[in-house]
Parts: C-alpha cells; structure tokens; sequence
C-alpha cells in the first residue's frame, strides 16, 4: 500500500482538544519503557533534552517523571496542542523542569543550541518531507547525543489499517478515529525510514519494528554526525 500523506499540523482547537483527552496510555508508556531497554540513560541523569513534535506534552511530562532530574523542552507547530500542554504541565507541576515552546520545523529555532538526548513521538508521519525530523535531531544533539524516536509504521492493506483502528480506538470519538485511520495510511516503513536515515547520515541509529503498528529508532549519535 502506498503512502497517503496527511495534514502536518493538528491546528482545530476541537481536534486538539479530542486528541488531549484520548488515553494514550498504553503507547506513550511503551514509549518510556522502551527507551530505558534499548538505551543506556540513568534515571539519575541530569541532561537537557528536546521533545521534537511534542502536541500536548503527554510524553514529554512522561519522561520528566521517569527521569526526575531532567531538563525538558518540548516543541510543537500548534499553538492549539501547546495551550492545552502548558496548562497540563501546570497541573502536574512540572514547569520548572519541563517548557513547551512554539516551534515549527525546519525554519524555527529550538529553545536551547545544543541537547544531550532528543525524543519525538508520532511526528514523523505527519512529515511530508521526513528529513525536516531528521535534519533537526542533527541539528539540535550535542556530540555522543542519544537518539529514541517512535511512531506508527504503516500497515500492508487498507483493510489492516481498519481493523487497528477497531483494535485500538473503537471507544474513542469518531474524530481521533479517522485520525488514527489517517495517520496509519500516512506512516512511513521501517525500510523506507533506513533509506531516510542513510540520506541524511544518521546511518547509527537503529530502526525496529514493534508491537504491530509501531515503529522506532534509536541509538547515539556518533562524532561528525551533527550538522556544523
């Protein structure tokens, strides 16, 4: 099945507002519990990381749990995710260690140069041009930076792609349910994310797939790699 791409930014006040009320538990948890088995982060540590596409801050505020003595900026191109993430940062009373910044990639600035670590979670399929992800973890990683990236791979048929759908979001609203649909149908392969990687000279990090609609990427980024 071909790729059929989809809106790159969750801009309607309500389609945001659907989206940051889902339970995305299960997935964003997967999404810590991953990282911490493929790469070798303490929990102790204290580096400054940089959450690329972070919506509403679910996972970014996830990971300032898990990782309490982090630094976390988390960036995103709709002002409409990041209202409702600030206040829910707000809520969890995380603002001290977590900021969540108006950012929209390539032409935008990150807050901070330079990042030890860099997350990103299902941005990557609403990317026409892919390389706009990858050209920013380049960008934005300090030397020997660790890379975790996870997103959705996109199913063979169109038929498998409903019954994920069925599977997953059955009890969700009928907008985050067409999303889900599209955003399936707007995934990238795992093959087609190595080709991306090779391009763009990120050939260290490690692409897998998991569970049976996920995919993800991760590794450190060696010397020479990051963009001058």
């Amino acid at each position: 099945m071909q790729r059929i791409a989809e809106p790159e930014l969750m801009e309607d006040a309500d389609q945001a507002l659907a989206y940051a009320h889902a339970d995305f538990s299960e997935p964003h948890d997967m999404f810590v519990a991953l990282l911490r088995d493929r790469l070798d982060v303490p929990t102790e540590a204290a580096d400054l990381l940089v959450d690329l596409g972070c919506g509403p801050g679910d996972v970014t505020m996830r990971f300032a749990r898990a990782f309490p003595r982090t630094r976390i900026d988390g960036v995103d191109g709709s002002r409409a995710m990041l209202d409702l993430g600030v206040a829910a940062v707000a809520r969890a009373r995380l603002d001290e260690r977590v900021r969540l910044c108006l950012a929209r990639l390539p032409d935008d600035p990150l807050p901070e140069p330079r990042y030890d670590g860099v997350i990103s979670n299902a941005m990557l399929h609403h990317l026409s041009d892919p390389t706009v992800l990858w050209q920013a973890v380049k960008r934005a990683a300090v030397p020997g930076a660790w890379v975790f990236v996870m997103d959705l791979r996109r199913p063979a048929t169109l038929a498998d792609a409903r019954r994920l759908v069925e599977t997953y979001a059955a009890e969700e609203a009928e907008v985050l349910k067409r999303d889900f649909y599209n955003s399936l149908l707007a995934a990238y392969r795992p093959e087609e994310v190595q080709e991306q990687l090779q391009l763009c000279g990120l050939a260290s990090l490690v692409v897998e797939a998991v569970g049976d609609r996920h995919l993800i990427v991760h590794g450190r980024l060696e010397p020479g790699s990051q963009a001058s």
